[in-house]
């Protein structure tokens, strides 16, 4: 029996800015627009924290499994590099908001954007074993930016949001591959969170290391898969996407080292690659959560008119990475087609670059450890309908224990 996605949700938050509005308001270069291939941004409110954007991407799935499948999610691991506290993990919060079973083992994972692909295939794994027959894993990757005019050209193509996946051994999204990846990892400063309230990035490093990762993660897959080929094997491709551009020099670098004649190159990403970068060219990276977000927008935009390989590729700063896939077919886009993830794109309340500064400063201190705060979520009604209804928001701490209430 096959193991794998059986189910996929994003959020990505209430409030959106058009990109070349905060290139324009920053003062940023518009040429370089180009390069980017970002239309908005994903910007979160200051009642929007790691444990509301998990919890708001996981309720759904949770709310749709029947009381014996809900009873069998053993494993919730919550993957962030926006974590609330030095020993207590942001899982406990979720788990708590989501009505899972007290059976459940509960851990939050860090590795930059990588963490929740290796918590994911960490969960395949003991799935498979057949250690706990019918057991199902919930995987949350949740982050909030921390991003402002320091970071620069970062700042506009940082989102925010979650994506949670649901394992298990009716993988109606994507059956996994099991057996069938390849690991590059090294130590690299490309970017770090020193502070609960700033991000530092390298970001030539970066993207350097992205490149690099990915070529060498490919040869670790070809060795293990005989036969795998970049462009032959994959009828779709889906990335770690900090920025749509990026992607498309990858697939252009890759397709390159494959022996591709360049006039091959473009056919071939608008076909393969493409359909999986119209949602992260409306969000911004997701960190972790960003290639999850990239194969919902896949299954959502592309045609899938048969059962398909999937090559896919995560990357996490510092540096870890890996290139797996799974397959998809006809009834991966009908599981997709009811989270509705695109009309929450759409729903999104777009702010002007005024508005933006203005909530920022108390935004950026949605992470900031305080024993008594209070969030005053008058100035915000008008965003909740952008949500549809039925979102857990963040409203203070008290004596450090984070409050949420359901709005």
């Amino acid at each position: 029996m096959g193991h794998g996605i059986e189910a996929l949700n994003v959020y990505c938050g209430l409030a959106k800015i058009s990109v070349p509005e905060l290139f324009a308001g920053r003062g940023l270069d518009p040429e370089r627009l180009t390069n980017l291939m970002m239309h908005h941004r994903s910007v979160g409110l200051p009642f929007e924290d790691p444990v509301t954007n998990a919890v708001n991407a996981a309720k759904p799935l949770v709310d749709a499994l029947d009381p014996a499948d809900r009873a069998s999610v053993e494993i919730l691991v919550t993957s962030t590099e926006s974590g609330v506290d030095f020993s207590k993990s942001v899982a406990s919060y979720v788990h708590e908001y989501l009505g899972l079973s007290r059976h459940c083992r509960l851990l939050e994972v860090k590795q930059a954007c990588y963490a929740a692909t290796g918590a994911l295939q960490l969960a395949s794994g003991y799935l498979a074993s057949g250690a706990s027959p019918g057991a199902k894993a919930l995987i949350i990757a949740t982050d909030v930016a921390l991003v402002d005019s320091r970071a620069g050209y970062a700042e506009p193509a940082t989102g925010h949001g979650a994506a949670a996946v649901l394992l298990g051994d009716r993988p109606a999204v994507l059956a996994l591959d099991l057996g069938a990846f390849g690991c590059y990892s090294y130590e690299t400063m490309d970017s770090a969170r020193p502070t609960p309230q700033f991000d530092i990035a390298d970001v030539d490093r970066s993207l350097f290391a992205y490149l690099d990762c990915l070529t060498n993660s490919f040869a670790d897959y070809r060795s293990r898969v005989e036969g795998a080929d970049f462009v032959g094997t994959f009828d779709h491709l889906v990335m770690h996407t900090p920025f749509t551009g990026l992607v498309k020099a990858a697939h252009r670098k890759m397709m390159r080292e494959a022996g591709t004649p360049a006039d091959r190159v473009g056919a071939d990403f608008e076909r393969r690659m493409a359909p999986s970068l119209v949602y992260p060219a409306q969000v911004g990276n997701l960190c972790s959560g960003s290639v999850y977000l990239a194969l919902a927008s896949l299954l959502d935009n592309a045609v899938v008119d048969g059962d398909g390989r999937v090559g896919l590729y995560s990357y996490g700063s510092g540096c870890s990475s890996e290139f797996f896939s799974g397959v998809v077919g006809p009834g991966s886009v009908s599981a997709m087609a009811g989270q509705g993830i695109g009309a929450h794109l759409a729903r999104r309340r777009a702010l002007s670059f005024d508005d933006y500064v203005e909530l920022l400063p108390a935004a950026l201190r949605v992470l900031v450890p305080e024993a008594d705060r209070r969030v005053d979520l008058d100035p915000y009604e008008n965003y909740f309908a952008a949500g549809g209804g039925g979102l857990l928001v963040h409203t203070g701490t008290k004596d450090f224990h984070r409050m949420y209430e359901w709005r």
